[in-house]
């Protein structure tokens, strides 16, 4: 029994996004804790960028992604 609710396990665009933003999201955070609170400024941009894509259902890394050849929209098995 597999874990994942997608059909397969390729990675898209639309899986991804979210998936980097915690990881930068997490980065930011020990940026913050030992080098200083101007860090904050990168989770405010990583932040404004997740609500972005979002709403508009694109963002630069999204675009990038889709430069580099990933699909979008995994198929969902439910």
């Amino acid at each position: 029994m597999s874990l994942s609710r997608y059909a397969d396990n390729k990675l898209t665009v639309d899986r991804l996004v979210p998936a980097l933003a915690s990881l930068m999201l997490f980065v930011s955070i020990i940026l913050v804790a030992t080098l200083g609170p101007w860090w904050l400024f990168l989770t405010g941009f990583i932040a404004l960028n997740l609500a972005f894509y979002a709403y508009a259902g694109w963002c630069p890394a999204s675009l990038i992604m889709e430069k580099v050849g990933l699909g979008r929209y995994a198929v969902c098995t439910r």
